[in-house]
Protein backbone atom coordinates (compact mmCIF):
# COMPACT_ATOMS: atom_id res chain seq x y z
CA UNK A 1 0.00 0.00 0.00
CA UNK A 2 1.32 3.44 -0.97
CA UNK A 3 0.84 6.23 1.60
CA UNK A 4 1.47 9.97 1.09
CA UNK A 5 1.64 12.39 4.00
CA UNK A 6 -0.12 15.61 2.96
CA UNK A 7 0.69 17.45 6.20
CA UNK A 8 3.18 20.19 7.07
CA UNK A 9 5.11 19.66 10.31
CA UNK A 10 4.30 22.02 13.17
CA UNK A 11 7.40 23.99 14.14
CA UNK A 12 8.11 27.27 15.96
CA UNK A 13 9.27 28.84 12.68
CA UNK A 14 6.33 27.79 10.51
CA UNK A 15 4.11 30.24 8.57
CA UNK A 16 0.96 31.29 10.41
CA UNK A 17 -2.03 33.35 9.35
CA UNK A 18 -1.30 37.09 9.62
CA UNK A 19 -2.19 38.38 13.05
CA UNK A 20 -1.77 35.08 14.88
CA UNK A 21 1.26 33.90 16.86
CA UNK A 22 3.54 31.02 15.87
CA UNK A 23 3.54 27.86 18.00
CA UNK A 24 5.60 27.88 21.19
CA UNK A 25 7.36 24.73 22.40
CA UNK A 26 8.46 24.66 26.03
CA UNK A 27 10.22 21.86 27.91
CA UNK A 28 7.81 20.80 30.67
CA UNK A 29 9.85 17.75 31.68
CA UNK A 30 13.28 16.57 30.56
CA UNK A 31 15.19 13.28 30.49
CA UNK A 32 17.92 14.75 32.69
CA UNK A 33 15.66 16.23 35.40
CA UNK A 34 12.55 14.06 35.31
CA UNK A 35 13.58 10.86 33.53
CA UNK A 36 11.15 11.47 30.66
CA UNK A 37 10.40 14.15 28.08
CA UNK A 38 7.18 16.14 27.90
CA UNK A 39 6.57 19.34 25.94
CA UNK A 40 4.11 22.14 26.53
CA UNK A 41 2.79 23.41 23.18
CA UNK A 42 0.95 26.71 22.84
CA UNK A 43 -0.71 27.37 19.50
CA UNK A 44 -3.87 28.51 17.77
CA UNK A 45 -6.47 25.95 16.68
CA UNK A 46 -5.96 26.96 13.03
CA UNK A 47 -2.22 26.25 12.91
CA UNK A 48 -0.47 24.48 10.06
CA UNK A 49 -2.37 21.87 8.07
CA UNK A 50 -5.72 22.27 9.78
CA UNK A 51 -9.47 21.99 9.44
CA UNK A 52 -12.32 24.52 9.78
CA UNK A 53 -15.87 23.48 10.75
CA UNK A 54 -18.97 25.68 10.43
CA UNK A 55 -18.48 26.83 14.06
CA UNK A 56 -15.32 28.64 12.95
CA UNK A 57 -17.55 31.36 11.49
CA UNK A 58 -20.94 30.90 13.13
CA UNK A 59 -21.98 30.53 16.75
CA UNK A 60 -24.33 27.57 17.32
CA UNK A 61 -23.20 25.84 14.11
CA UNK A 62 -21.45 22.45 14.04
CA UNK A 63 -18.17 22.08 15.93
CA UNK A 64 -15.51 19.58 14.92
CA UNK A 65 -16.13 17.34 17.94
CA UNK A 66 -19.83 17.14 16.99
CA UNK A 67 -19.07 15.50 13.63
CA UNK A 68 -19.06 11.67 13.51
CA UNK A 69 -15.64 10.14 12.75
CA UNK A 70 -16.75 9.06 9.27
CA UNK A 71 -16.81 12.76 8.30
CA UNK A 72 -13.02 12.68 8.20
CA UNK A 73 -12.40 9.71 5.92
CA UNK A 74 -13.44 8.84 2.37
CA UNK A 75 -12.52 9.05 -1.28
CA UNK A 76 -10.72 12.18 -2.46
CA UNK A 77 -9.87 13.72 -5.81
CA UNK A 78 -7.09 16.22 -6.46
CA UNK A 79 -8.06 18.97 -8.92
CA UNK A 80 -4.88 20.18 -10.60
CA UNK A 81 -4.90 23.99 -10.81
CA UNK A 82 -1.14 24.54 -10.97
CA UNK A 83 -1.33 26.28 -14.36
CA UNK A 84 -3.16 29.22 -12.82
CA UNK A 85 -1.31 32.49 -12.36
CA UNK A 86 -1.45 34.57 -9.19
CA UNK A 87 -4.92 36.00 -8.63
CA UNK A 88 -6.67 33.87 -11.26
CA UNK A 89 -9.84 32.01 -10.30
CA UNK A 90 -10.44 28.29 -9.96
CA UNK A 91 -13.47 27.73 -12.21
CA UNK A 92 -15.73 24.86 -13.28
CA UNK A 93 -13.42 24.43 -16.29
CA UNK A 94 -10.89 22.94 -13.87
CA UNK A 95 -13.43 20.42 -12.56
CA UNK A 96 -15.03 19.33 -15.84
CA UNK A 97 -12.10 17.19 -17.12
CA UNK A 98 -12.55 14.88 -14.12
CA UNK A 99 -16.14 14.07 -15.10
CA UNK A 100 -17.99 11.67 -12.80
CA UNK A 101 -14.96 11.32 -10.53
CA UNK A 102 -15.54 14.85 -9.23
CA UNK A 103 -19.09 13.91 -8.22
CA UNK A 104 -18.05 10.55 -6.72
CA UNK A 105 -15.45 12.11 -4.41
CA UNK A 106 -16.12 12.77 -0.73
CA UNK A 107 -13.35 15.39 -0.70
CA UNK A 108 -12.27 17.81 -3.42
CA UNK A 109 -8.65 18.87 -2.90
CA UNK A 110 -7.40 21.77 -5.02
CA UNK A 111 -3.71 21.66 -5.94
CA UNK A 112 -2.20 25.09 -6.66
CA UNK A 113 1.41 24.01 -6.09
CA UNK A 114 1.48 26.75 -3.47
CA UNK A 115 3.06 24.47 -0.85
CA UNK A 116 6.37 25.00 -2.65
CA UNK A 117 6.27 28.56 -1.29
CA UNK A 118 5.91 27.34 2.33
CA UNK A 119 8.30 29.21 4.59
CA UNK A 120 8.64 32.23 2.30
CA UNK A 121 6.82 35.56 2.16
CA UNK A 122 5.37 34.49 -1.20
CA UNK A 123 3.17 32.00 0.64
CA UNK A 124 1.02 34.96 1.75
CA UNK A 125 0.62 36.22 -1.82
CA UNK A 126 -2.31 36.38 -4.22
CA UNK A 127 -3.06 32.66 -4.52
CA UNK A 128 -5.92 31.51 -6.78
CA UNK A 129 -9.29 30.88 -5.11
CA UNK A 130 -12.48 29.12 -6.13
CA UNK A 131 -15.07 31.28 -7.86
CA UNK A 132 -18.81 31.46 -7.09
CA UNK A 133 -19.72 28.72 -9.58
CA UNK A 134 -17.31 26.23 -7.99
CA UNK A 135 -18.56 27.17 -4.54
CA UNK A 136 -22.16 26.67 -5.73
CA UNK A 137 -21.19 23.24 -7.07
CA UNK A 138 -19.71 22.30 -3.70
CA UNK A 139 -22.74 23.56 -1.81
CA UNK A 140 -25.08 21.64 -4.10
CA UNK A 141 -23.06 18.44 -3.79
CA UNK A 142 -22.69 15.85 -1.05
CA UNK A 143 -19.05 16.47 -0.22
CA UNK A 144 -17.68 15.86 3.26
CA UNK A 145 -14.96 18.42 2.77
CA UNK A 146 -12.77 20.52 0.52
CA UNK A 147 -9.08 21.32 0.84
CA UNK A 148 -6.31 23.55 -0.49
CA UNK A 149 -2.52 23.82 -0.41
CA UNK A 150 -2.80 27.54 0.42
CA UNK A 151 -3.36 29.37 3.71
CA UNK A 152 -7.02 30.21 3.14
CA UNK A 153 -10.24 29.47 1.31
CA UNK A 154 -10.60 33.24 0.84
CA UNK A 155 -7.98 35.59 -0.61
CA UNK A 156 -5.54 36.80 2.01
CA UNK A 157 -6.95 40.34 1.64
CA UNK A 158 -10.60 39.33 2.24
CA UNK A 159 -11.01 40.08 5.94
CA UNK A 160 -14.77 39.46 5.56
CA UNK A 161 -14.08 35.78 4.77
CA UNK A 162 -16.79 35.80 2.11
CA UNK A 163 -16.29 32.24 0.85
CA UNK A 164 -16.01 30.80 4.36
CA UNK A 165 -19.34 32.39 5.28
CA UNK A 166 -21.13 31.03 2.22
CA UNK A 167 -19.64 27.56 2.72
CA UNK A 168 -20.59 27.28 6.38
CA UNK A 169 -23.86 29.22 6.60
CA UNK A 170 -26.07 26.13 6.27
CA UNK A 171 -23.93 23.17 5.14
CA UNK A 172 -22.18 20.68 7.44
CA UNK A 173 -18.84 20.40 5.68
CA UNK A 174 -15.18 20.87 6.61
CA UNK A 175 -12.55 23.05 4.98
CA UNK A 176 -8.87 22.06 5.02
CA UNK A 177 -6.02 24.53 4.53
CA UNK A 178 -2.23 24.29 4.18
CA UNK A 179 -2.10 20.85 2.60
CA UNK A 180 1.07 19.78 0.78
CA UNK A 181 2.30 17.30 -1.84
CA UNK A 182 -1.11 17.05 -3.51
CA UNK A 183 0.53 16.72 -6.93
CA UNK A 184 1.80 13.27 -5.87
CA UNK A 185 -1.74 11.91 -5.62
CA UNK A 186 -2.46 11.77 -9.36
CA UNK A 187 -5.75 12.30 -11.24
CA UNK A 188 -7.74 9.33 -9.88
CA UNK A 189 -9.82 8.82 -6.75
CA UNK A 190 -7.90 7.67 -3.67
CA UNK A 191 -8.49 7.03 0.01
CA UNK A 192 -8.05 10.07 2.24
CA UNK A 193 -8.22 10.74 5.97
CA UNK A 194 -7.95 14.02 7.86
CA UNK A 195 -8.74 13.41 11.53
CA UNK A 196 -8.71 16.43 13.87
CA UNK A 197 -8.06 16.42 17.59
CA UNK A 198 -11.26 15.80 19.54
CA UNK A 199 -11.46 19.07 21.48
CA UNK A 200 -14.66 20.15 23.19
CA UNK A 201 -16.57 22.85 21.27
CA UNK A 202 -13.83 22.82 18.68
CA UNK A 203 -13.67 25.70 16.17
CA UNK A 204 -10.69 24.20 14.34
CA UNK A 205 -7.81 21.78 14.75
CA UNK A 206 -4.50 20.75 13.25
CA UNK A 207 -4.91 17.46 11.37
CA UNK A 208 -2.74 14.68 9.97
CA UNK A 209 -3.92 14.50 6.36
CA UNK A 210 -2.96 11.26 4.61
CA UNK A 211 -3.62 9.75 1.17
CA UNK A 212 -3.31 6.03 0.55
CA UNK A 213 -3.54 3.83 -2.48
CA UNK A 214 -4.45 0.15 -2.33
CA UNK A 215 -2.45 -2.27 -4.46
Amino acid sequence: MKVIDLTHAITPEMPVYPGTEPPRFEAANTYEKDGFKETRITMFTHTGTHMDPPAHLYAHRTTLDAFPPEQFIGKALVVDCRALACGEAITMEHLRPYGEKADAADFLLFCLGWDKKWGSEDYFGDYPCIDDAVLDHILNGSYKGIGFDVIGLDPIADVNLTRHKRLFAEKDIVNIENLCRLEQCGPELFWFSCFPLKIENCDGSPIRAVAWFED
